[in-house]
Formats: structure tokens, sequence, C-alpha cells
């Protein structure tokens, strides 16, 4: 979800304004990925180097992020959606991390879309988190180094217990994954766009899912 600061500066606004309209933007997306009765939805809002911004901004997005979870409890019941947050949640301040945690109770049994938030994530933390519980049971002597396979490892990663990504959009005209789901990601398709978050509509979901069913996906094979 990139360029929401880029999108505010060039119509004049704040920052403040264009995090606003990109959380405009993911009730949009999450609405329409729901109703095509996608799976799964994992939304990069907050990496674990955001935290180097100013911070009036980090505040201002930690205030947007506690608002939007208590405003939009009835949509993600009403539509059948899952929510859950991925990445170092204790970091954030006590209200928020509360709410996440009630949501995520309150929409565990729901039968619709997965919608994983990614906030304060990174895929390198993923992965150390991932290897330190290994190396837990290692020490504990109940497991063996030389028995690790990268089954192990994907086991203790988030987002453990879903499908591989099978496409990555970034918005905003950067063609980088900026430390965005590393593992999960191996064989993703990626797809880069110019639109900035704030505007990045359901046509132009829809151009992404387009692009991704006319791709041939070999897995490394023939």
């Amino acid at each position: 979800m990139d360029g929401n600061g880029r999108f505010a500066e060039s119509i004049g606004r704040s920052r403040l304004y264009g995090h606003r309209a990109g959380h405009t933007a993911v009730l949009r997306t999450v609405r329409h990925c729901a109703k095509m009765g996608l799976r799964s939805l994992t939304l990069y809002a907050f990496s674990s180097e955001n935290w180097q911004r100013p911070e009036s901004e980090i505040q201002a997005l930690m205030q947007l992020f506690l608002r939007a979870i208590k405003r939009n409890r009835r949509l993600f019941n009403r539509h059948g959606i899952r929510f859950r947050v991925i990445g170092d949640t204790s970091a954030f301040p006590r209200p928020l991390h509360d709410a996440i945690d009630e949501l995520t109770q309150e929409t565990q049994t729901n039968q619709g879309l997965q919608l994983n938030i990614a906030a304060n994530y990174g895929g390198k933390w993923d992965i150390t988190q991932a290897v330190k519980q290994l190396a837990t049971q290692v020490e504990n002597q109940t497991l063996s180094p030389q028995t690790i396979t990268e089954k192990d490892i994907a086991t203790h990663l988030e987002l453990a217990d879903q499908a591989p990504v099978d496409l990555l959009i970034r918005t905003g005209g950067e063609q980088r994954i900026s430390n965005f789901l590393l593992w999960q990601c191996a064989y993703a398709e990626l797809y880069f766009t110019p639109i900035y978050w704030p505007v990045f509509d359901d046509a132009a979901l829809d151009d992404a899912i387009a692009d991704f069913t006319h791709r041939t996906r070999r897995f490394g094979g023939l």
C-alpha cells in the first residue's frame, strides 16, 4: 500500500490526509476482494522500518489504525472476514494492542476472506523469529539441527497456516518488495503499478488480477 504521502503531496494536502485516504482504499479493496471470493489478502500497513518516520506521523498512524479497527467491526462480520495482524504487535500502544486481539477473536470463526494486516512487520524479522524458535528446540534437545528442513522453518513463520503468496501488487511506482513476506513470496508473481494506493480502485485491482491470470507459472520447472 505505497504512495499515501506522495498522493497527498501531489494535491497539496498533508501526509495525514494521504493516510486517511489510504484507509478508505483499504476498505474499498477489502470489500472487492471479499465479493470476488478471494481466500486471502495481506496488506502491508506498517513495516518494522517505518519507526524511523517522524514521531508525529507514527502517532497519527497508530490512532488511525485504532479507529479503523473500532469502526469496521460490523463490516468484517457482515462480509464474513477473518481479521489478523502479523508482526510484532508488542510494540504498539496498549489500546491498539487490545483492540487487535479483540477483533481477531471476534472474527476467528468467520468463513470468508482472510484479511492479514502486516504491521510492525518485516520479512527478515519473520524469518529470524522462526529460526529463534527452532534454535530453542535444538537447545532443549527436542530437535536435531541435521534434520531441519524448509518445512520446519515455514511452520514457524507468520501465515504458516496459509498458502504461499500468488500475486504481490506494489502501488506507487516503486519496483521492489521492501522486506515484505520474503519467504512466502519466493514464487509470487510481481505486479508494479504507478497508481498511488489511495486511488488504487476496483478497476485497477481487476487489471492486476487479469494480468496475473495470463502468466505462466513454472515454479522452477518447464
